[in-house]
């Protein structure tokens, strides 16, 4: 039996990278898995990778998966998001929250629309989520938020280094609000055995055709794959919530801690 039979997950900005791994790991330990992005097709992305993609490997593997489309930045489909997966799989039992949307542009010259996305998306979203499966996971005194976050979430060091000029300063503060949100959440729930952490990758392999200020090569030894995020996701929604809750953890550091050994592709 896998770790997580008959646990439903829902994980956001599932078409690549981070949350892709996280949709297949949970899948091959039995999770039912919704995955969802803007898009479900290909041809409507810059970038490689689509949900069909995703939907496609896990099935391919003996998992089970299901693509939904939404826009998170628009509180209706949020919505309606959360109301197809209760329709089609039952209440969310794990709720992963990693979906995002990033301009690396200085402070001086971010626009407000700008903004006002990055926050709806990294911020409000993942509120609105938690808000929409708690009662579910109220009723069966259990349940997982898992929300994914940065190293840039940090303060900066001074005197700054090379770096700070590169524009990752609204990031920060997008990423530095989820992770005191999933401390004061945990908080909040402490009590109804659900449990709430924030997971940050160490140092991860960029997504192909994105750029991140704090991220890494491929042939970087010390750099990480998205598998390694995604045994980490796992260990955070197998424990109980009166084991593993209110952390800001990072990936490398907590598979150590627990005595998992770090995967590679």
């Amino acid at each position: 039996m896998g770790v997580l039979d008959g646990r439903v997950a829902l994980v956001t900005g599932a078409s690549r990278g981070i949350g892709a791994a996280i949709a297949a790991r949970f899948a091959a330990a039995g999770a039912r898995v919704a995955v969802s992005a803007r898009t479900t097709a290909a041809g409507t992305s810059r970038l490689p990778g689509t949900l069909g993609d995703t939907v496609g490997g896990i099935r391919a593997a003996g998992g089970t998966a299901e693509a939904f489309a939404a826009d998170l930045s628009v509180r209706e489909d949020r919505e309606r998001l959360a109301e197809q997966v209760r329709e089609h799989y039952g209440d969310v039992d794990i709720l992963v929250n990693n979906a995002a949307v990033t301009y690396f542009t200085p402070v001086a010259d971010f626009t407000e629309r700008r903004r006002a996305l990055m926050f709806e998306v990294q911020v409000a979203a993942p509120m609105h989520l938690a808000q929409l499966v708690i009662p579910g996971m109220r009723a069966r005194g259990s349940g997982w938020i898992l929300n994914i976050s940065s190293v840039a979430a940090r303060h900066p060091v001074m005197p700054p280094g090379p770096h700070a000029g590169r524009g990752g300063t609204v990031y920060g503060m997008c990423k530095a609000a989820m992770e005191r949100f999933s401390t004061g959440l945990a908080a909040e729930l402490h009590t109804d055995g659900i449990a709430v952490n924030s997971l940050a990758p160490t140092q991860v392999v960029p997504t192909p055709g994105t750029l991140f200020h704090h991220l890494t090569t491929e042939d970087d030894p010390n750099a990480e794959p998205p598998e390694v995020m995604a045994a980490a996701a796992l260990a955070l929604c197998r424990a109980p919530a009166s084991e593993l809750t209110g952390r800001i953890a990072y990936s490398q550091q907590l598979l150590a801690e627990l005595g998992i050994a770090r995967p590679t592709r």
